[in-house]
């Protein structure tokens, strides 16, 4: 198993020029270890004690998301394959290198000063990587100018990371971090800072594992958060603390990270939720697709209530709000269509079959209106326009095997990067600017027009969205200056 499952551009210029370094004594290394080590070892007791009894089906919900990604072969790797527990037990013993009699090279500051310092024209990406049984996230630094790409430093994870959404609220910090938070096979997200190296230990977590070692039977909570794998996150960039997560118990969270606490819980699906995502410009307004084969548009002000919903053919795979058109989002599904829906209409306005399996990419340029670019199981990158009626463009073998997740340069127009299963090759970064010619009418004027007041619901501020959440889960007042923080967002935390 050596897999990408998903992938987050970082813009230019938000990284730490030098990021810190996280210095620890031996000793405490040590004792990290030593915990994590009996952690490991605690849940391994209680898979041992779970073998022998049944699994509630009506709880078994993350049957398909192991199908999708082949987890049903996890155990069947090389015997070779470097097992998490064993790493950590070597580790107990030899905190450092010094300590170690099987190396031979000792720990030396060789690190190359022009590589470690990111410039203002980098951009980074952080990418989920999955191989025999370990799951880390490697932050790449790309230049597109320059032409370089290399991978920077690495966070090791507990579970395998099935999605990741850059944010920049820090709940103990005043100034805009540079953070990425994690969904992954478990109920727990992980928020990591990327400006940190050698962290060992996320920033802070949102939810809680709580299932019942003796029957597996999860007894739901809201409050607490979600029972099973999270499969997607949204974070809100009006309301700087606010997260929604997509799970494979059927629901949708919304998160004040300010309070740790979810706010208030979607259930409004009878499936997995795959996808979600807030639109550019309504804060309160939230689109999700699930393998029930709906998409569903919501008013996060008022409780239990979709306010719009479309019925697809096949399982929705993804969903993009068009940040050119507002008014328009896409989907697709797994069965390789594409949809363009006008949410001000009861149909679609246009459908294409643009792959012969899963469209499990789909993404915009950040520069270039109408440029839609969609990835594929089938192994291919397709580029349409979309301007008028869909045409195809061109098409792409990545040569990554199948391909998992797509997503487009915010800081360059027709360059994207993707992930696959290929073993030897599953990541990568593609110029794409062989379309230049077909879409240079589009100018950036274009991008930039005036957004329209709402879609289809009247306007709201910060401040009332949360004032319809009810004053039981009304953030606290944070009392302290935010830098770069709006009127909208200051009247939130009041």
């Amino acid at each position: 198993m050596n897999f990408v499952p998903c992938v987050t551009w970082i813009k230019q210029g938000v990284a730490r020029r030098v990021p810190e370094k996280v210095s620890i004594t031996k000793e405490e290394l040590k004792l990290i270890i030593e915990e994590n080590k009996q952690q490991l070892r605690s849940l391994e007791a209680d898979e041992g004690s779970e073998e022998g009894s049944d699994s509630n089906p009506e709880n078994d919900h993350d049957g398909h998301v192991s199908d999708e990604y082949d987890m049903d072969n996890y155990d069947e790797e090389d015997d070779s394959a470097v097992k998490p527990l064993a790493g950590l037990a070597g580790l107990t013993l030899y905190a450092s290198n010094e300590e170690d009699p099987h190396m031979t090279i000792k720990d030396e500051d060789d690190e190359d000063d022009e590589d470690f310092e990111i410039h203002t024209d980098d951009n980074l990406i952080v990418v989920s990587h999955v191989e025999a049984d370990c799951s880390e996230l490697d932050v790449y630094v790309y230049n597109d100018a320059k032409n370089y790409l290399y991978v920077h430093h690495s966070i090791m994870l507990s579970s395998v990371a099935l999605c990741t959404e850059w944010l920049n609220f820090d709940p103990a910090e005043e100034t805009p971090a540079n953070l990425i938070a994690v969904g992954n096979m478990t109920p727990v997200i992980e928020i990591w800072d990327v400006d940190v190296v050698d962290c060992l230990e996320p920033v802070f977590k949102l939810g809680e594992s709580h299932t019942n070692k003796k029957t597996k039977r999860v007894k739901k909570n809201d409050s607490l958060g979600h029972t099973d794998a999270v499969l997607d996150l949204s974070w809100n960039k009006t309301i700087r603390n606010f997260l929604a997560s997509a799970s494979a118990d059927n629901t949708v969270a919304l998160w004040d990270m300010a309070e740790g606490t979810v706010v208030r819980s979607i259930n409004q699906f009878t499936d997995k939720v795959q996808t979600l995502e807030w639109h550019p410009a309504e804060a309160q307004t939230l689109l999700a697709g699930s393998y029930d084969n709906t998409a569903k548009l919501f008013d996060c002000r008022i409780e239990d209530q979709t306010k719009k919903i479309w019925t697809l053919d096949g399982e929705v795979e993804r969903v993009l709000w068009d940040h050119h058109n507002p008014f328009y989002f896409y989907a697709s599904t797994d069965k390789g269509f594409v949809y363009a829906v006008d949410v001000r209409a009861t149909d679609p306005v246009w459908t294409i079959s643009a792959h012969s399996m899963a469209c499990t990419g789909l993404t915009l340029s950040s520069k270039s209106a109408g440029c839609l670019m969609t990835a594929s199981t089938d192994k291919t990158v397709k580029v349409w326009d979309i301007r008028t009626a869909p045409i195809f463009v061109s098409e792409k073998s990545m040569n990554m095997g199948e391909l998992y997740c797509l997503q487009a340069s915010p800081d360059s127009a027709f360059t994207i990067c993707c992930g696959g299963d290929n073993r030897s090759k599953n990541f990568g970064v593609r110029d794409m600017s062989s379309v230049t010619t077909r879409f240079q009418a589009a100018s950036t004027d274009s991008m930039n027009s005036e957004i329209p007041e709402a879609v289809n619901s009247p306007s709201t501020s910060a401040a009332n969205f949360v004032s319809k959440l009810g004053k039981k889960n009304k953030p606290k007042h944070l009392k302290r200056k935010q830098q770069q923080q709006n009127e909208l967002t200051k009247d939130l935390m009041k």
